[in-house]
């Protein structure tokens, strides 16, 4: 997830959008092991261009439509990753993470990765609700505009 992410909520929020509150769909994350094969195919099929963001073990990659931030590309590298298929990873903007993720886990979610911080960016987790269907969970960090 990048810092990105967060300026797009933010920015759709501020145009009385309802994505970037609570509760709506404010960022979409496409998790692939191979970040260049599916560069080509969204530039080749889509019209995308890609901005890449340096991260602790790699690039993760913006995906924009002309100048506007569409998701993004995260390359699942390591062991942690082995066997997971490739997929796309939703996010909602939540007003308080940790207080929503005790909720989700009381309602039957399970939580995948607990809530952890991304500087510059919001506070998320990543669960699996009752059905068995991943999301992401963000609380965007605050805008500076």
């Amino acid at each position: 997830m990048a810092q990105t992410a967060t300026d797009q909520c933010n920015e759709e929020h501020a145009e009385a959008s309802s994505k970037g509150s609570h509760g709506s769909f404010c960022w979409n994350e496409l998790m692939t092991h191979d970040a260049q094969r599916a560069k080509k195919f969204y530039a080749d099929t889509i019209g995308w261009t890609f901005d890449p963001m340096p991260m602790d073990g790699g690039t993760y990659w913006i995906a924009k439509a002309g100048d506007k931030m569409v998701g993004g590309i995260f390359e699942m590298n390591g062991p942690d990753f082995a066997g997971v298929p490739e997929n796309w990873m939703p996010y909602l903007a939540v007003d308080d993470v940790d207080a929503r993720v005790k909720k989700a886990v009381a309602a039957g979610a399970t939580v995948m990765r607990e809530p952890f911080d991304i500087p510059g960016v919001g506070r998320i987790a990543i669960l699996h609700e009752p059905g068995g269907a991943a999301v992401g969970w963000m609380t965007p960090r605050p805008s500076e505009r």
